[in-house]
């Protein structure tokens, strides 16, 4: 039986609610905002399926001798300027539903919860693209997963290392008409911390979200906005000054597993990892419009196969792996521990959710002295004296 004594070794995959034969375990939310199983042991036979579906119990000992990496540009400008950075994952989705496949993925629902859902059209996937930085809930999907290849079907399944990871573990069998494809993961932040936020920001605005885009282009790639469009209003904040994502990038609110992740590359199930290839000005200048460019890491054979099936539909430049990493060290390396977190959750419950990030992402004195410092010698720098 599955036992969760320490809140960092589950990472909310729900591959024990979909393997449970007896369908006697739930998934509880915590006052965190994070969900973990729950087992009604009057139905439970032992069968200790959920404990070897586990990925953390279990890490799929994936360890890839070689990855290769690629800066990547899809050349329909359309659907780039769409996506977080290169489009990729719209090309690879395109194959799939093109070979009568079937897509899995993150999407926002009516109330903009985020959860994984399928698609067997293109019109459909279009809600799996884009950056959404809450943790999906994955519900019975795995299930799903597992009758369509069983079916046959072509199945593209997409999501953080450890929903790789969790779908790997509850397949146990490595079925050749499944593609995997992880994301370059920074930790997921929890879902009640968003869903205040954005009940928040309508009250605000006095008006329903009809729309939410947490990396929208309009104001360049590297310096993305976050938008937000009411049913009368738009709001528009430079992405590192909008106080969710503050929130986020300084790991107040992530979930506790996130901070010792256990799917950092060479560790991997996944044929494909998707990020965003910040600092690729650096290094192909030529490559860099400011429109977004994929890095792409190819982790096994089936992985080149898959990006070679779409390369004539892209801009390709094999790149320097460790270059690459060095602008995104989430790839290899979980977020350090925020020591604000406990604090932060502490209060969340009976504060105002803006006033609480505020609150938690404030730099210290020191820090704020510092900047200071550096803003006053930028200047000097740029204005010499005549």
């Amino acid at each position: 039986m599955l036992e969760i004594t320490k809140k960092e070794m589950c990472c909310g995959c729900y591959g024990c609610i979909n393997i449970c034969p007896k369908q006697c375990i739930s998934m509880e939310i915590d006052n965190e905002g994070f969900w973990y199983p729950d087992v009604d042991k009057s139905k439970c036979i032992g069968c200790n399926l959920c404990v070897n579906a586990c990925p953390i119990i279990n890490t799929p000992q994936n360890n890839v001798t070689k990855i290769s990496a690629y800066a990547c540009k899809n050349k329909d400008e359309n659907i780039r300027i769409n996506s977080s950075s290169g489009g990729v994952f719209t090309l690879l989705c395109e194959d799939v539903i093109n070979n009568d496949g079937v897509v899995f993925g993150a999407a926002f629902d009516e109330n903009f919860n985020v959860k994984h859902d399928y698609s067997t059209t293109l019109d459909g996937c279009d809600k799996f693209r884009g950056s959404k930085y809450v943790q999906s809930k994955i519900n019975d999907t795995y299930r799903k997963v597992k009758e369509y290849l069983d079916k046959g079907k072509l199945v593209l399944f997409s999501g953080t290392p450890c929903q790789i990871a969790g779908l790997d573990a509850f397949l146990k069998n490595k079925y050749e008409n499944l593609y995997l494809i992880d994301i370059a993961c920074h930790g997921v932040p929890s879902p009640l911390v968003f869903k205040k936020y954005i009940k928040k920001i309508e009250h605000l605005n006095g008006s329903k979200i009809e729309a939410i885009n947490f990396r929208d282009k309009s104001t360049g790639w590297n310096r993305y906005s976050f938008k937000i469009e009411f049913e009368n209003s738009c709001l528009t904040e430079n992405g590192y000054d909008n106080i969710y994502m503050k929130g986020f990038l300084k790991d107040v609110y992530l979930r506790p597993s996130c901070y010792s992740c256990l799917f950092k590359k060479p560790i991997t199930s996944a044929d494909l990892t998707l990020a965003d290839y910040w600092g690729v000005k650096n290094k192909h200048a030529e490559f860099d419009d400011d429109r977004g460019v994929s890095l792409v890491l190819v982790n096994s054979k089936k992985g080149k196969f898959m990006l070679d099936a779409i390369s004539n539909r892209m801009d390709v430049l094999e790149t320097d792996l460790e270059f690459a990493i060095n602008y995104n060290p989430c790839i290899v390396s979980p977020v350090k521990y925020n020591p604000n977190r406990k604090r932060f959750f502490g209060e969340f419950n009976k504060s105002d959710i803006e006033g609480i990030i505020v609150k938690y992402t404030r730099n210290s004195l020191k820090q704020r002295v510092k900047n200071k410092i550096n803003k006053i010698i930028s200047i000097i720098i740029a204005s010499p004296g005549k």
